[in-house]
């Protein structure tokens, strides 16, 4: 039987997990979660990022009606195989999926802190967590490692270690850092280290409310639909496109770039878009490659559980270039995602399913 790999999945952090895994000259700020007033907040940096239904962050389990109007709070949103790696094996066999490639829940949200060094520790507390989780489920999921994007020296110490102990690949915040470009020459370093070990950048959406990359927008309130189904638009495709108009992937040829909960459908026309621009402005911005010969090259791409330009894709982005994921367990996935992509694979060829289904992200992941 061929492969199958859920490149979109997420823990829910434990509500300790800072303050257990946090050096200790760190953990009278770790993460955490407050009840204030009766109100749960999540503290980060010692300020309040959110507050209020933190269940939501999970919560793929439950009624989502009832998750946002009975006050249900983190601990509510996260079922056991959300953070208990014999639990997350046990639900894998349910679903028939080999392996899930793990990004974090609260990891990626921004760390609120001018404290470099504070955020710095954040992410060496997490990576330890991961990599315990590894070690009980070894074989079963493939963790994305947390690096302070802020302090490139650190991010490349602390990027060597997980990969030797075993992580797949990077989050890469698909926003500005410190005034810079994720493309920009200054973070090379890290571009590099990932080129020479062969594993991905992973380009992963943040869900934003309030401010961030959706700008004005936001200050118009326009509801949570548009907040969590235009990530790609407001996030993946500046983040992506910058990557190639930067020459990042003329820099670093073998580098490999995954857009992950953004889906796919987009690709094609942001590659003939892109191509289009590319040519009309050949000689105040030449490229020595096509944009859509970088993306085709260096660039994969997520397909969500119901997506029906999955065929379309593969025959004008590349059969190796799709992959899918689950999004599991935040509030927005399904618990019924295996089945539903089986069932939107259905009607291609056996050796194109099977690329959906895992084969290809066993070649982008090394697994």
């Amino acid at each position: 039987m061929s492969l199958v790999v859920d490149c979109d999945s997420h823990v829910m952090e434990p509500a300790d997990l800072w303050q257990t895994w946090l050096e200790p000259r760190y953990r009278d700020r770790a993460i955490r979660i407050e009840r204030r007033e009766g109100v749960e907040h999540l503290i980060i940096g010692e300020k309040s990022v959110l507050s209020g239904v933190l269940a939501g962050l999970g919560g793929a389990h439950q009624d989502r009606y009832q998750l946002f109007t009975t006050g249900l709070g983190y601990a509510d949103g996260c079922e056991p195989a959300s953070w208990q790696p014999a639990a997350r094996a046990a639900m894998l066999d349910d679903w028939q999926v080999d392996c899930g490639v793990l990004f974090p829940t609260i990891g990626i949200l921004p760390f609120p802190t001018d404290d470099q060094a504070l955020s710095s520790a954040y992410c060496r507390a997490y990576n330890r967590w991961q990599t315990a989780f590894l070690e009980e489920a070894r074989g079963r999921v493939a963790p994305i490692a947390l690096i302070n994007w802020w302090d490139v020296d650190e991010a490349v110490r602390e990027l060597t270690k997980r990969l030797k102990s075993g992580f797949r690949g990077l989050f890469v915040p698909p926003e500005i850092i410190d005034g810079r470009r994720p493309s920009d020459p200054h973070f090379d370093p890290i571009w590099r280290l990932c080129e020479e070990a062969g594993v991905p950048g992973c380009l992963h959406v943040v869900v934003r409310f309030t401010g961030g990359s959706f700008g004005a927008w936001n200050e118009t309130r326009p509801g949570t639909v548009f907040s969590f189904a235009m990530g790609a638009t407001g996030q993946i495709i500046p983040a992506l496109s910058a990557m190639v108009t930067d020459l990042l992937f003329e820099r670093f040829p073998a580098l490999k770039m995954v857009s992950i909960e953004a889906g796919c459908g987009w690709a094609a026309y942001l590659m003939d878009r892109l191509d289009e621009k590319a040519d009309v402005f050949r000689r105040i911005a030449p490229m020595p490659m096509k944009p859509s010969e970088y993306i085709r090259r260096n660039c994969w791409f997520v397909a969500e559980p119901e997506e029906r330009t999955i065929g379309a894709m593969l025959d004008l982005v590349g059969e190796d270039r799709i992959l899918w994921g689950s999004d599991y367990p935040h509030v927005d996935s399904t618990l019924d995602a295996s089945r539903l992509i089986r069932r939107s694979v259905a009607a291609l060829s056996p050796e194109r399913q099977a690329a959906v289904l895992g084969e290809n992200a066993r070649k982008v992941f090394g697994l």
